[in-house]
């Protein structure tokens, strides 16, 4: 049995988290050029993310496979799993650290052309709460909301 466990994120996590956002979009999405965006991710992740957000990773065996990134707001701005460890449990465990951090509300975007993530959200408890875009990519998303 695979064991994970998760933990608040640290300075010294930023490489790993980095190159596992990377390598994880990169598989959702072959199309897009995730590394030509390495270095405005980077700074988004430094000015807009870890300032502003509570960020849990989760390990296995001391490697970092994934982590969620939740706003004083609620707001579930990053969900990433490595692709070996897709439909572990990993996204499981982190969206309930998500739960644990913001217990009244949690919101989201997700890209509607990812169905894998979808249906895991709803499996998950969140229901649909609307359409957007996403304003740096321009594609359409589905806003969905959990509430205890």
């Amino acid at each position: 049995m695979v064991v994970y466990s998760t933990r608040f994120y640290q300075a010294e996590d930023e490489a790993a988290a980095i190159e596992l956002w990377h390598r994880t979009w990169q598989a959702a999405y072959p199309d897009i050029d995730f590394a030509s965006r390495l270095e405005w991710w980077r700074e988004r992740w430094r000015k807009d993310l870890v300032p502003k957000a509570e960020i849990m990773v989760a390990e296995q065996d001391g490697a970092l496979v994934g982590f969620v990134t939740v706003d004083r707001e609620g707001y579930l701005d990053q969900l990433v799993v490595a692709p070996e460890h897709w439909g572990s449990g990993v996204a499981y465990l982190l969206v309930e650290e998500a739960k644990r951090i913001s217990p009244k509300e949690v919101t989201l975007l997700v890209n509607k052309d990812n169905a894998r993530a979808i249906r895991f959200y709803e499996r998950n408890g969140f229901v649909h709460a609307g359409e957007d875009v996403n304003p740096t990519s321009g594609r359409p998303v589905l806003k969905m909301m959990w509430k205890p």
